[in-house]
């Protein structure tokens, strides 16, 4: 239990030097004095102090809070499910939430992050449902074939009516493609407190169910005979998936393979204790989104490529050895 005490407080540690250099680095590179300095004695005529504190900042803030709850979100859905693939976007969650905000900002004409949140939260419970019920269909239940299977499906089927919203009006196409591959630039401090409650009281249902999760990962039959409510823990569980996810949507766009990568690193380094992997899941899901968005403006500079991109080009190789594991496994 030490080493885990240790180990979390190292990357915690790690966390608040990736967040430094995500301020540090980009287009322009800002000395570490003159970040401490716009703490310290912010200045409002100076550009650098501007940028900082409404620019990079905000933006390191929020890649921290999507990579974590994402992070968080695909730990739970691959238990849940018990599926090692399982997570928000290939399970159709981020697809159904991606899908309501578009329709919500540019059909709808919403354009505030409450209600753009609430809106993405309502797509995500919506496609999570019909995921859910689609593969618990049949004699023998819920099956991690079944579930996949609905999951892609139910993913290709909101991402095809979103294309074809966007493609319906050139000014929407523009507006949202960036946002669609799923990006943190541009992103200031209202959007992160707009959607703070919803990652907050997503996490806090997570860490609530740690030691259930641990309990359900051995097995339904068995959860039942130790006096688990099996359902209940389910339905809370997937209540805190759509929370996490419809507000990592709502704010960053539908950003792939976070929640597959980091729940598998997590559970090979420290095992299957859920009392640790969500933390363990929390903050390195944060690291990994704020290094891929430094990573992300040096690929093509001067211009900066959506962070979205940069997590499948990582999670895209991971997702397919952990395909090839499970199949040589079966």
């Amino acid at each position: 239990m030490q080493l885990r005490v240790i180990g979390i407080i190292l990357t915690i540690l790690l966390l608040g030097a990736a967040m430094i250099a995500s301020i540090v680095f980009g287009v322009t590179d800002i000395p570490t004095s003159t970040i401490i300095d716009s703490f310290i004695h912010y200045d409002s005529t100076s550009q650098q102090h501007l940028v900082i504190q409404t620019t990079r900042f905000p933006r390191a803030l929020i890649a921290a809070a999507v990579g974590a709850s994402l992070a968080v979100a695909g730990a739970i859905m691959q238990v849940i499910t018990r599926n090692p693939i399982a997570s928000p976007s290939l399970f159709g969650v981020n697809s159904g939430a991606s899908f309501m905000v578009v329709i919500a900002s540019g059909w709808l004409g919403f354009t505030g992050m409450q209600s753009l949140t609430l809106f993405a939260l309502a797509g995500a419970a919506v496609s999570g449902a019909i995921v859910f019920v689609l593969g618990s269909i049949g004699r023998d239940g819920m099956t991690p074939v079944k579930i996949t299977l609905a999951g892609a499906s139910i993913a290709a089927f909101f991402a095809s009516l979103t294309q074809g919203f966007m493609l319906s009006s050139g000014k929407m196409f523009d507006q949202v493609l960036i946002w669609l591959v799923g990006s943190v630039a541009g992103r200031n401090m209202a959007m992160l407190h707009g959607v703070l409650p919803y990652m907050a009281a997503g996490m806090i249902i997570a860490f609530a169910l740690s030691r259930q999760l641990n309990v359900l990962g051995m097995g339904d039959d068995i959860a039942r005979t130790l006096g688990q409510r099996t359902a209940a823990v389910k339905w809370l569980s997937s209540a805190a998936v759509i929370l996490l996810a419809g507000a990592s949507v709502a704010v960053a766009g539908p950003i792939a393979f976070v929640g597959i990568i980091i729940p598998h690193i997590v559970r090979f380094v420290i095992g299957s204790d859920y009392r640790w992997v969500i933390p363990y899941s929390a903050v390195l899901g944060a690291i990994l989104l704020v290094v891929a968005d430094i990573g992300s403006r040096y690929i093509a500079m001067p211009k900066e490529v959506p962070v979205g991109v940069m997590t499948a080009i990582l999670g895209v190789p991971f997702f397919v050895y952990i395909a090839r594991k499970g199949r040589r496994s079966a």
